[in-house]
């Protein structure tokens, strides 16, 4: 009996789920583009990690670690920049 009160809240958890219609975002309105970007474009304050001289070659940033008794910050990603494939 448990089992199928189980499977039962199973398939109405699931079935409604289905039932909720998906919208989509409005799109923006060219006159309020320059409001909205001003919002979420990051300020100077946010973007201080591009004044860092990162090092693309893993070997140069070994051999410059050791020499000046550093450690290195390996920032390392797989797959595409966006997330996509």
């Amino acid at each position: 009996m448990c089992v199928v009160r189980w499977l039962t809240a199973g398939v109405v958890v699931l079935g409604s789920a289905v039932l909720v219609p998906a919208y989509a975002a409005e799109p923006v309105d060219p006159n309020r583009f320059e409001a909205i970007h001003s919002v979420i474009k990051p300020s100077a304050a946010e973007e201080k990690w591009e004044q860092i001289p990162w090092m693309a070659s893993l070997w140069a940033a070994r051999e410059r670690a050791a020499k000046e008794g550093k450690p290195i910050l390996l920032w390392e990603m797989d797959g595409h920049p966006l997330g996509c494939v």
